[in-house]
């Protein structure tokens, strides 16, 4: 689980809401840190977004998806993170590998007793 961004798409909403605990206290824990100290020895926070929470936020404050990331990315960074970085593209290259994997795979469904049925998961983590 170290890994995981807590999106909630493979897990159950209680296991999703004891890792979004967990990363929640880490989070706040090294903001509060890096406010104490010097900015030469701040923690370098990056964070990740994943494209399933977007629409989830532009839904919740009536905003359009890019709007809600530019929202979202501003006040991550007015909390003090420094990198934000959009999963997008990540998540589009995990599509088109399952996509290489199944067809290999249903090409050699006869040849191959296991080749099918294949399992796939969009996890951005």
């Amino acid at each position: 689980l170290s890994d995981c961004l807590a999106c909630d798409s493979c897990m159950t909403s209680e296991e999703g809401a004891r890792v979004f605990q967990q990363n929640q206290k880490e989070f706040f824990r090294v903001l509060n840190l890096n406010k104490k100290c010097d900015t030469s020895k701040h923690k370098v926070l990056a964070v990740s977004i994943c494209p399933q929470s977007l629409p989830y936020f532009a839904a919740k404050f009536s905003l359009s998806v890019n709007e809600a990331a530019k929202r979202l990315c501003g006040f991550l960074k007015s909390l003090g993170v420094h990198y934000v970085f959009d999963t997008t593209i990540a998540a589009d290259f995990s599509i088109l590998e399952s996509q290489r994997e199944f067809v290999q795979r249903y090409h050699r469904r006869n040849q191959e007793e296991h080749a099918l049925p294949m399992f796939a998961s969009a996890c951005p983590g």
